[in-house]
């Protein structure tokens, strides 16, 4: 497949649509041929384009973002299969100043570790301060988990388990400070977007893909795993091949309206306190 010369002529068309209908519902209307192409058969373009009409309604700060870099992000989700901005949590796009970002959720995670054909089962959870909960690493590693049955107290820490067809095991724990000071560091979105809506769901999701990097799974994954947070302008028919253009920015330091124990979003009289 000619990626360079499909990408060439694929942005081309983007600019010609800009000038017929600048607004960002005309450009996806016109992009159905290419979102129907890039999406799998469980999904039809009809529900897709909705999905994406809703995201716009919803987040109007994404209304902001460059045409290019909504584009980009929406068409990403179409490639992997996963529907954007629903209560699923398979995907997200995020406003990031004025672009678009594309968001893994943990659920798009999870479906795209099925989908390699080479996980058998593979789960993340949260542990609370009162659970019976261990594990060992070194030669023999070992992780026991057991739920109190009541009053379970706050969540202290996440881990993630993998097993193949083939026998391999593995897991990955976090601390939830790991965690928040991971998402701080590394989400250029953390102050907005799933992070402050569902916190446990990323948390995890973010145990998960470390887990998953110790585990024997096809290229074709890791290229879509590394296609989380990523901003991407240039339209496709292979935008996991597409360079991200994320700017790296140093870690901003925790607004005041933000809990540093749990990441959520403070009501202005609590954070005046």
């Amino acid at each position: 497949m000619n990626t360079k010369g499909g990408l060439t002529k694929r942005n081309t068309q983007v600019q010609e649509m800009q000038q017929k209908d600048t607004s960002l519902k005309g450009l996806i209307k016109a992009m159905e041929p290419e979102i129907k192409k890039a999406l799998p058969s469980v999904i039809t373009p009809e529900r897709f384009t909705r999905m994406v009409f809703t995201a716009l309604s919803s987040t109007p700060k994404l209304q902001q973002c460059t045409p290019q870099s909504f584009l980009g992000a929406m068409m990403q989700a179409a490639q992997l299969g996963l529907e954007p901005n629903t209560p699923v949590g398979q995907a997200y796009l995020i406003p990031y100043g004025n672009v678009c970002q594309f968001q893994l959720g943990y659920k798009g995670l999870l479906d795209l570790a099925y989908r390699s054909g080479e996980i058998k089962d593979i789960q993340a959870h949260e542990v609370h301060e009162n659970d019976e909960f261990e594990y060992e690493l070194g030669l023999e590693p070992k992780l026991k988990h057991i739920p109190a049955m009541s009053n379970r107290g706050p969540v202290t820490m996440y881990y993630a388990v993998w097993h193949t067809k083939t026998g391999g095991y593995g897991f990955e724990v976090m601390s939830k400070d790991d965690v928040l000071e991971f998402a701080q560091k590394k989400s250029k979105s953390f102050r907005n977007g799933p992070w402050q809506t569902d916190f446990d769901a990323m948390a995890k999701k973010t145990v998960l893909k470390r887990a998953l990097k110790y585990a024997p799974i096809a290229t074709d994954f890791v290229k879509a795993v590394a296609t989380d947070e990523t901003v991407k302008s240039n339209i496709s028919a292979n935008m996991e091949d597409e360079p991200d253009e994320t700017m790296t920015i140093d870690a901003e330091p925790i607004p005041q309206n933000v809990d540093p124990e749990t990441g959520e979003i403070i009501p202005d009289q609590e954070a005046a306190k």
